[in-house]
């Protein structure tokens, strides 16, 4: 990857930033390219002198996106909401980013998408997704597709969000506790970005699952966390027909949307390429994620564990 350009569309985010510092750490050039690139400003200290780039792009403005990919050696799409117009992002963005790096000439493109990609799924999230794969697929053929699964990491929304509900309540609803996730470290996903870019003509056209070492269920991911910051709260572990009138009220903290998605298991389908395949050892939550959990115990990282 020395001295490559690859354009991050959508490289100020969570999974961006890793993207980002895998990159340069290999010594490529990056340049970051999203609507307000002095969100990402943050990240000139990471690279050398002149290794990384900034430009305003907007995936539903093509022309935009022809300044931004021009000169590029590689494009990665990483842009995506859980929330709002998905057919203008997942779907019409993506068909945007795939065709200007085709126009452009690029060597290799990666478009994140993620598990549970289906123009059939009963979630518009998921059936954007599908479609969105579809789109790239019809622009760029030789795309590579990453569809990840929960990402976790030290500025997740996810394990983060669920750890300060859990050090703040005494009592905590948990709803479809008994769904699946196999959430993925994001620097391990980070690298897959990396490794599909590095030989596009092996990964080049191929679509691959990323999922952690661990299938955990909703409960039990609850229980996990409460056990890492030693707190002790009860949970409630709502049924469904409680949790569905919960997604369907104004103001709630999950719509009905993301209450159909989390009526599937996120987790690698049988018989999926995975990080394997991309010669990648995921790494366990357990291995990582105790480290900035420390915050949310009591007394922070003084704190001990079973003093809450």
């Amino acid at each position: 990857m020395k001295d490559r350009l690859v354009t991050l569309i959508g490289g100020g985010g969570f999974f961006g930033r890793y993207v980002a510092q895998e990159l340069l750490r290999a010594g490529a050039r990056v340049r970051i390219a999203q609507k307000r690139p002095r969100d990402a400003w943050f990240l000139k200290p990471q690279g050398g002198l002149g290794q990384t780039q900034f430009v305003a792009a907007d995936i539903a403005q093509p022309e935009t996106l022809r300044h931004a990919v021009d000169g590029a050696d590689a494009v990665v799409n990483l842009v995506g909401i859980l929330a709002g117009n998905f057919q203008a992002v997942h779907v019409d963005g993506a068909r945007n980013v795939a065709a200007a790096a085709k126009a452009a000439g690029v060597e290799a493109l990666v478009h994140v998408s993620a598990i549970g990609a289906d123009p059939a799924s009963a979630s518009a999230y998921g059936r954007s997704k599908g479609e969105g794969e579809a789109a790239v697929r019809g622009a760029f053929p030789e795309a590579t597709i990453l569809r990840p699964s929960i990402l976790f990491g030290r500025e997740d929304a996810f394990v983060n969000r669920f750890a300060g509900m859990i050090a703040a309540a005494p009592v905590v609803p948990v709803l479809r506790a008994g769904v699946k996730f196999q959430p993925a470290y994001v620097a391990d996903a980070a690298q897959a970005v990396v490794a599909a870019l590095a030989d596009p003509g092996q990964h080049g056209g191929q679509l691959y699952e990323l999922g952690g070492p661990d299938v955990i269920s909703m409960g039990a991911l609850h229980r996990w966390i409460a056990d890492a910051i030693g707190r002790k709260p009860h949970f409630l572990e709502l049924p469904d027909s409680v949790g569905a009138i919960l997604a369907s009220l104004p103001g709630t903290p999950i719509t009905q949307d993301q209450w159909r998605m989390l009526q599937q298991d996120n987790v690698v389908a049988p018989g999926a390429k995975g990080f394997a395949a991309l010669g990648i050892t995921p790494t366990p939550l357990a291995a990582v994620a105790p480290g900035w959990l420390v915050r949310f115990r009591r007394h922070g990282r003084f704190g001990r564990l079973g003093a809450a």
